[in-house]
C-alpha cells in the first residue's frame, strides 16, 4: 500500500474537559498518513484517480473546528471517519497532537495516534 503524508494541519478547537478548554479552545496539530493505491493515478497522472490531499486537508480543519469533544481519542476517531469518506483510502494513521493541554509540569506534546481501516 501507497501513503500520501500530510503533517503539521493546523486548526482551533473547543475540545476537552475543563471549561476553559471549550471556552476559549485551543490550537490543535494533526499529522495523516492515508493509505491507498497510488498506480491508477500515476498510470494516468490523473487527480481524479487519487486521493485530493488538498480536499482531506480542508475536511480534517473543519472536523477540529467543529463540534467539541472531551476527548482527543474521539476528535482523532471522527478526523479518521473523514478520511475513511474518500474511496480511494483504504486506512489512515491519524496523529492528533494537543501542545497546549492543561498539564501542571513543563512538557513538549501530548498526542494520541490511531490506525482505522476500511471495513
Amino acid at each position: 500500500m501507497d501513503r500520501v503524508a500530510l503533517r503539521g494541519l493546523k486548526a482551533r478547537g473547543h475540545h476537552g474537559v475543563f471549561p476553559k478548554e471549550r471556552e476559549e479552545g485551543q490550537t490543535f496539530i494533526v499529522d495523516l498518513v492515508l493509505g491507498l493505491d497510488t498506480r491508477p493515478a500515476a498510470a494516468d497522472d490523473d487527480l481524479a484517480r487519487t486521493v485530493h490531499y488538498g480536499i482531506v486537508a480542508e475536511e480534517v480543519v473543519a472536523v477540529v473546528g467543529g463540534e467539541p469533544v472531551n476527548l482527543i481519542e474521539t476528535l482523532a476517531d471522527r478526523i479518521a471517519q473523514t478520511c475513511l469518506k474518500h474511496e480511494e483510502v483504504e486506512e489512515v494513521e491519524v496523529c492528533v497532537h494537543k501542545p497546549d493541554a492543561p498539564i501542571t509540569v513543563p512538557f513538549d506534546d501530548v498526542t494520541v495516534t490511531i490506525t482505522r481501516r476500511r471495513v
